[in-house]
């Protein structure tokens, strides 16, 4: 019987399965023509429930290049130029603020103003993004009076970012949520409010343009509601899931986009920068 070398002992290869780690054996024995195949996760025949698409901001570089009528080498290679040419080369990164807590007893906008504790919230996630150091290009903030003075209280401590208003964060019901919620809500308001916050999606949530060259940092003032229906639009998850997200008053949530159209959830509704007794969700 032939002995083993050092090269032959045998050799344990972990394979991550989605159940958890599997341990695979295998002997290297004489010359190895016996060694078994062992089948990576994505190598097996499974088929997912839902596929990514990594086209769903419409600027997927093959959707923006007309495509040739012919197939030479000299349209093939001036069809590849073009798609290098409209390839994001960096990474988007929009952070979402709640508003802090506001008085729920007011009548209108103009009356849901901050409370004391909503403007010490937002001066805590104002001194946390500080300590982030993140470069922020631009701070957008949703017209309504919580939001703004959300923001105007976190720009405090994140001096010299412009900021501009935006009219389509404003809070409102983005789609009836799966499953139902209890209370009756007439369909008018989905039908108004969706639209606009579906555009707002749009709007703000795409991967970076050809022409930009360093990783940017956008900060979105705005409402529970909207957030949560934008990380499920980000994430491809059924956008009627939206409420069984929670949020905290002046929490952080960053989403990235990735050149590929791939999307990262880094953080959702981080609270952690607060004090426990400083911490709300619908007060």
């Amino acid at each position: 019987m032939p002995t083993l070398s050092r090269l032959q002992k045998y050799t344990i290869i972990a394979v991550g399965t989605v159940s958890g780690a599997g341990l695979f054996y295998y002997n290297v024995y004489g010359k190895g023509e016996e060694v078994a195949h062992v089948a990576n996760s994505w190598t097996t025949d499974f088929v997912p429930s839902v596929t990514w698409d990594s086209n769903w901001d419409r600027r997927d570089p093959k959707s923006l290049v007309k495509p040739m009528k012919k197939v030479t080498e000299e349209a093939q290679n001036k069809y590849n130029e073009q798609l290098e040419q409209h390839k994001a080369k960096t990474t988007r990164h929009l952070v979402l603020i709640r508003h802090g807590q506001y008085n729920l007893k007011g009548k209108n906008d103009a009356e849901r103003y901050l409370t004391e504790l909503g403007r010490r919230q937002a001066d805590y996630t104002g001194k946390r993004l500080a300590e982030l150091a993140l470069p922020f290009s631009l701070i957008v903030r949703s017209t309504m009076t919580r939001a703004q003075e959300t923001s105007k209280i976190i720009e405090k401590s994140l001096s010299d970012v412009p900021t501009e208003d935006d009219i389509l964060l404003m809070e409102g019901a983005p789609i009836p949520p799966e499953p139902p919620i209890r209370h009756w809500k007439s369909e008018w308001q989905y039908f108004q409010d969706g639209p606009r916050i579906e555009a707002a999606f749009r709007k703000h949530f795409h991967r970076a343009s050809p022409h930009q060259t360093k990783d940017s940092y956008t900060l979105l003032v705005c409402h529970a509601n909207v957030i949560r229906y934008f990380v499920c639009r980000a994430l491809q998850f059924p956008p009627e899931a939206w409420l069984r997200l929670s949020l905290k008053h002046a929490s952080i949530t960053w989403i990235s986009i990735h050149p590929s159209g791939n999307v990262s959830l880094r953080c959702f509704g981080d609270s952690g920068h607060m004090p426990p007794e400083a911490i709300t969700t619908n007060q």
